[in-house]
Parts: structure tokens; C-alpha cells; sequence
């Protein structure tokens, strides 16, 4: 644990304090969202990287074949079944249940899903808006299965990112591959545009080993509802959906969640989450232990 000294020392070295003061505040984003200069040989075209660094996402429509996606399906739906009856650090199951919510590092386990992590086409996309070699801070499939697919409240990545992993700067973003066809009924994610420009600074002191529960319900590092209806007023929510194989990139600070899957059709997505070789970890913000390496790489960053 640090000493009072030193917290204070890194305090002043941080551009985007958080679960230290006893009221939510926010905070003007200081760093860029596309950090390329956009030319005619970008992997975007201009509009697309206007609108990503405008609105802090971009929705594109069929960016994988279906054959690729079969190929994910399979293996998605190949774990699911392995891991009803295994146990792992990796996986995390529903709350108040033995149904699998979501399974970590899958780039780093997964053969299928390394290759995906590494995908040429896709690759291209994100060393373009972080302008730089990337690697993968996290990975998981999320399972959202019709009836009983629970909610993944609202939140800024970034946030705990910054506080529990010791992300520096907002030069990171998240990958959502539908593996099934996304609806708008079957707890998609939603977006609020724009958010991504300030920083919610959060309050309550973070636990040790936090991440235990978190990844089951989260209770720090959640917005509040005053700063979450002020974002939405001033913008909106949307909610990008579309085909197997469409892909959603999101900014790492862009406030997203997604409701629970009442519907019978279920959704389920492969997140990779890249940030920046030149953003890599540093000591917890929180001055706490770093959370495990399947959460936020640290060793094979």
C-alpha cells in the first residue's frame, strides 16, 4: 500500500482523479480520440473517423464474413458447455447464479479467439485510432442468453481502467463482435454520444481484490444518476445494432451499458479490448494491489 506521501504525489500526476472526493465531478478530456491525421489511405474513410472521434463509437455493418462468424459461434457456444461444470478464475457467472456471464482472456487461451485478437483487417482499424502498435489489455465473450441475460450497468471503461489497472491516458478502446444478430430487444448495448469527452470522476473508496464482484455487479466506479441524466440531455442514447459480424468500436471513456435480455433471442459478442504500446499499465491509481493478469494485462503487454 502506498504511503499518504506518495498518494499525494501521484494525485498530482493524475489527469483524472476518481474515488477520492466525497461528490461525482466531472473533468474535460485531455487527451485525443483519434490520434491519426486521417489521410486517403487510412483503413476508415474520412467520415467514419470524423464521426468516431466526434461521437466516441462507430457501428460498421458486416465487417466479418459469415464464415468467420460460424467458425466463432461454434466455439463461443464449445465453451459455454465446458464451463457449466468447470470452474476457472477466467470465468464469471451471473449474479445470484452458476450461468456464465462472461470469459476472460480469450485471446490469451483461445486459439480461435487469438486469431480473431489479431485479425489483420481489423488490427488496421485500431492502430489507425490509437496511431500507434497496439496490444490486447483484455478480452472476453460476453454471454447474454433470451429469458435470463442480466444487465451490464452504466459505466466509463476508462474509469476503473485508470483507477484499478493504472491506465494513464484515454488512448485505449473496446471491440464488440456480434456473434448473433443484435436487436434492440434483446439488451444491446447503448451508447450516449459524445460522452466520451468528459471524465466522471466517481466516489467511494475502492475494496481490495474489488474486481471479485465487480465483474458480477459493479458498486464503484459507477456513475451517478444526476451526471448520467445530464450526458443523456445533452446528447442522447443510441443503440447500434445490426447483423452477426457487424463490429461496434467504442473509446475507452464513452458511457455505455446495456439492459437485461428478456427476449427469447440472445446475444452474445466477443469484446477485445487494445490500447496503445505507448499507454501501457502503471501502478493502480488506487494505490491498491493491480488486479489479475487476465483482467488487465500487464506481462504480455
Amino acid at each position: 500500500m502506498q504511503t499518504s506521501a506518495q498518494a499525494k504525489l501521484d494525485q498530482v500526476k493524475d489527469k483524472y482523479p476518481s474515488r477520492l472526493a466525497d461528490k461525482p465531478h466531472r473533468i474535460k478530456r485531455q487527451d485525443p480520440v483519434v490520434y491519426s491525421e486521417w489521410s486517403s489511405s487510412a483503413p476508415l474513410t474520412r467520415e467514419q473517423s470524423e464521426f468516431y472521434g466526434q461521437n466516441g463509437y462507430l457501428f460498421v455493418e458486416g465487417f466479418f464474413s459469415a464464415k468467420e462468424i460460424e467458425e466463432w459461434r461454434k466455439e463461443l457456444k464449445r465453451l459455454q458447455q465446458h464451463y457449466l461444470t468447470v470452474s476457472s478464475d477466467e470465468v464469471i457467472r451471473e449474479p445470484g447464479g452458476d450461468e456464465v456471464r462472461s470469459i476472460f482472456a480469450v485471446h490469451r487461451d483461445n486459439e480461435v479467439f487469438h486469431s480473431t485478437s489479431s485479425h489483420p483487417k481489423l488490427k488496421q482499424v485500431v492502430d489507425y485510432l490509437l496511431g500507434s502498435q497496439t496490444y490486447v489489455h483484455q478480452s472476453r465473450i460476453n454471454y447474454k442468453p433470451g429469458f435470463t441475460g442480466k444487465e451490464f450497468y452504466w459505466h466509463s471503461d476508462f474509469e476503473t481502467w485508470h483507477v484499478e489497472d493504472g491506465m494513464p491516458s484515454m488512448r485505449a478502446l473496446s471491440c464488440s463482435i456480434a456473434l448473433e444478430d443484435n436487436f434492440v430487444y434483446n439488451g444491446s448495448l447503448m451508447v450516449i454520444p459524445g460522452s466520451h469527452k468528459e471524465f466522471i470522476a466517481c466516489v467511494g473508496q475502492t475494496p481490495e481484490n474489488h474486481y471479485k464482484d465487480s465483474l458480477r455487479r459493479q458498486e464503484y466506479g459507477v456513475p451517478d444518476q444526476q451526471s448520467l441524466t445530464e450526458l443523456a440531455q445533452q446528447s442522447s442514447i443510441e443503440m447500434p445494432v445490426g447483423r452477426a459480424g457487424s463490429i461496434l468500436l467504442f473509446d475507452c471513456n464513452l458511457m455505455h451499458g446495456s439492459a437485461s435480455n428478456i427476449s427469447p433471442y440472445p446475444r452474445s459478442n466477443v469484446f477485445i479490448v487494445y490500447n496503445s504500446v505507448d499507454n501501457r499499465l502503471q501502478a493502480p491509481y488506487s494505490g491498491q494491489t493491480p488486479r489479475p493478469e487476465f483482467i488487465a494485462a500487464r506481462e504480455q503487454a
